[in-house]
């Protein structure tokens, strides 16, 4: 782990004028101030420094924002056809993508990913999900259905809009993870009122202004940051909302559904992982290295999905944890806005206290660093990437979800064990397979409680391929069809002739 100092990339005029003002709410098409009057800041998770300071939406505001929506979608939005909303999504993914390096510049600064990753990952991604799913909007279908009753009866399917959804989102993607949100809600008919983390609320405020450009009806896209115990909770539990979908921590993940019970509104949740990552025998080594290294220090190893439990079949584990230690302690550190930064900062001083606390549980549960270990410097929200070994299966590192670039190593014997070993958590949501055997992929595949599999591969995503977990991950996907499933309600229809 190395840090290099060299010239921060200059904030694009865009940025700087955006910064300069206090961010307000979005509702109905209008920018306001919250009721309260409150507002919040949101920091450089890097240095500490103030970017910018936004307005707190509480209950009242949340009341606004979901009275707009549901004029909204009981006006103007219900009126457009498929094709039109098509429209509005594919000019939205437009404006986006011209705005790139802007959203990139905001990502960093407020989360503290290096920017070149926000570039190149975060805003193509988000632009590539707002494609995909305008052109879902013609294609949201029913089906006729042959009675029992005989052929004096016609039956069919009609596929509708939820209606107003409420969409909260975490602050390790906030572009990318509002865009996986609002692209199938808007693209199956639904008015959205959403709600991004208090640690980075930048990017989806800089989005709303795109929707108006878009040319969006006010009240489709409200936007209304705040904090979960006022915000989050308001909106779970409003009676006038039909859905909530939320991505996050399982613990927060309980009480929102508990908040849902007032209506029985529909419920969707994406939350955390323990993602098993699984080098076989026959493994080409030098790229299960190269892959278990990414698998737990992208994004600074706050993913759902982050490969943080290492299991190496026992004749290559010293090798593999050898390489990946190696290339931990070569991971430059530094300001996300600095051209040379491999890892930035996490995103808080709370999730820096956090992780170093598992940290200092893991050694005092007799885990040994073989890299990392600890936090990193005096300024800023940075804790060294780490590999841990001696770890034994009841311990906290290797049972709970850290988010943060740490990963337990665990050598194995047989397909059995290490299968066993992967599904030994309340968690499903991704794994990693690396094997040069076919047989080996499938087989393993299967046995995985995961809702998502990659074999020598990780961490790669498409719009059109499903994701969620299995267990304590979450109920229902994102992304693909299956998201345009679960904001659209199937009504029967059975006329007599």
């Amino acid at each position: 782990m190395q840090t290099e100092s060299s010239t921060l990339v200059a904030r694009s005029p865009k940025v700087t004028e955006f910064l300069s003002k206090p961010r307000k709410l979005l509702i109905g098409g209008k920018w306001v101030e919250a009721k309260s009057g409150k507002t919040f800041k949101t920091l450089d998770p890097a240095t500490g420094e103030v970017l910018a300071h936004v307005c707190e939406a509480d209950a009242a505001d949340i009341d606004e924002a979901v009275k707009a929506a549901r004029a909204a979608f009981n006006g103007p939005w219900s009126k457009l056809t498929p094709s039109q909303r098509s429209r509005l999504l594919w000019k939205l993914a437009d404006l986006l993508e011209q705005h790139t390096e802007e959203f990139a510049q905001l990502e960093s600064l407020d989360n503290g990913k290096p920017l070149a990753v926000a570039r190149i990952a975060d805003v193509p991604l988000a632009v590539d999900n707002f494609r995909y799913m305008g052109g879902w909007c013609s294609k949201i279908e029913g089906n006729t259905i042959p009675l029992s009753a005989g052929n004096n009866f016609l039956a069919y399917t009609l596929r509708e809009p939820v209606g107003v959804v409420a969409q909260i989102i975490p602050w390790n993607f906030p572009l990318l993870m509002a865009v996986w949100k609002l692209g199938p809600a808007l693209a199956a008919g639904c008015t959205v009122v959403l709600k991004p983390a208090e640690q980075t609320p930048l990017t989806a405020l800089r989005l709303g202004e795109l929707f108006a450009e878009a040319g969006f009806p006010d009240g489709v896209v409200n936007i209304v940051p705040g904090f979960g115990e006022t915000a989050g909770a308001a909106l779970a539990a409003h009676p006038d909302v039909d859905k909530v979908a939320f991505t996050g921590s399982t613990e927060v993940g309980k009480l929102i559904v508990k908040a849902a019970t007032g209506n029985l509104k529909k419920v969707t949740l994406e939350l955390g992982g323990k993602s098993p990552n699984i080098v076989m025998g026959d493994a080409d080594v030098e790229v299960a290295i190269a892959g278990a290294a990414h698998a737990i220090f992208f994004n600074h190893g706050q993913c759902c999905v982050a490969g943080s439990r290492l299991f190496v079949h026992e004749k290559l584990f010293d090798q593999v944890v050898e390489g990946v230690a190696a290339k931990a302690k070569k991971i430059r550190l530094g300001h996300g806005m600095d051209s040379g930064t491999q890892m930035g900062p996490l995103v808080s001083d709370e999730q820096l206290a956090r992780v170093t606390d598992f940290l200092n549980s893991g050694v005092s549960e007799g885990a040994r660093a073989a890299a990392g270990g600890a936090r990193h410097g005096a300024q800023g929200y940075f804790v060294q990437p780490t590999v841990l070994v001696d770890v034994q299966p009841h311990m906290k590192v290797v049972r709970e979800e850290i988010f943060g670039p740490v990963v337990t190593a665990h050598p194995f014997k047989t397909l059995d064990d290490v299968h066993i070993a992967a599904n030994d958590t309340i968690y499903g949501l991704g794994a990693g397979i690396w094997t040069r055997d076919l047989s080996i992929a499938h087989r393993l595949a299967a046995k995985v409680k995961a809702g998502t599999v990659w074999v020598n591969c990780y961490n790669v995503f498409d719009a059109a391929m499903p994701f969620g977990g299995y267990k304590q991950s979450g109920w229902g996907r994102e992304m693909g069809h299956n998201a345009i499933d679960l904001y659209t309600e199937t009504k029967s229809v059975c006329i007599k002739l």
